[in-house]
């Protein structure tokens, strides 16, 4: 770790973290709230991957299904209006809706084959933008003049690196220039994390070979078809299961490159100086 001690942490001029684990346990939260107090660049791994690697995708996905509609087809082909997302920090609405969901399509769902291409376009991207993050820290230092340095990663990190290979590259050039810090939630957030996405369902990331067989169990219990397929129901069915198989990743992540702090002690986080006194604990907890 970058960090050998609670003391070095403290004592460091530039101190750069990386924030991981599942979506809705504190990670955005905590890097707005630092942006906010001043001092620290927010970089936002989904943000970069929603934007700068898969902003055509998007952008051209609203432009087929406009396309459809003859009103905006004679407006786009003669170049009299502009289609583009308005991706946000606080709104990845416009990556989730291109993501899709594999399903029947009256109700909005993907040709698997398509879903999983589209999986595949969102591996890539992450990637790229993960190991993008250390020319952003110089970025951040060089252009804007912060020393300090947080990025919110995306919940799938775990499905596009090998936590187990200590050569993985992803993980060896991050963990070479920032401290990675799994938010690890209890039972209790899982169960809440759930009822959360049974609420609201979006698209995400996994594995193929994960999503392959989620799909296939998920038809063989249900007796569906792949065109009867309620999307809603099968990613709300999907991610239930994919918390359990991403707890050992981010498990392995941390016990190997990094650091762990509970959901309940982010939730306590209340300033910057909260923040450098969590990680100076965490520090020393591992130690």
């Amino acid at each position: 770790m970058i960090y050998a001690s609670s003391a070095e942490w403290r004592d460091a001029a530039r101190k750069r973290v990386l924030l991981f684990g599942m979506s809705g346990l504190g990670k955005t939260h905590l890097a707005a709230m630092l942006r906010s107090a001043g001092g620290w660049f927010h970089y936002s791994v989904d943000y970069r991957i929603g934007t700068r690697y898969m902003g055509e995708f998007i952008a051209d996905n609203f432009k087929r299904e406009a396309m459809k509609v003859p009103f905006l087809r004679e407006l786009l082909l003669s170049d009299s209006v502009y289609i583009a997302s308005n991706i946000t920090f606080d709104n990845l609405a416009p990556l989730s809706t291109y993501m899709g969901k594999p399903g029947n399509p009256e109700k909005g769902g993907l040709p698997f084959d398509e879903y999983l291409r589209r999986q595949e376009q969102h591996r890539v991207a992450e990637v790229a933008a993960l190991t993008d993050t250390t020319r952003f820290i110089e970025r951040a230092a060089d252009i804007y003049g912060y020393d300090n340095f947080i990025c919110d990663s995306g919940g799938s990190i775990c499905e596009v690196v090998d936590p187990w290979n200590p050569s993985d590259p992803v993980m060896t050039e991050l963990s070479e220039h920032l401290l990675l810090v799994w938010i690890k939630g209890s039972e209790d957030h899982t169960a809440d994390l759930i009822r959360r996405f049974d609420r609201a369902p979006k698209p995400m990331y996994y594995q193929p070979h994960f999503l392959e067989r989620m799909w296939g169990q998920y038809r063989a219990d249900t007796g569906l078809v792949a065109d009867q397929v309620d999307p809603d129901a099968f990613v709300r069915w999907t991610y239930a299961q994919a918390l359990a198989h991403r707890q050992p990743r981010y498990q392995a992540m941390a016990d190997g490159w990094g650091v762990t702090v509970t959901a309940e002690e982010v939730a306590q986080v209340r300033d910057s100086q909260g923040f450098n006194d969590l990680i100076a604990t965490a520090i020393d907890r591992r130690a």
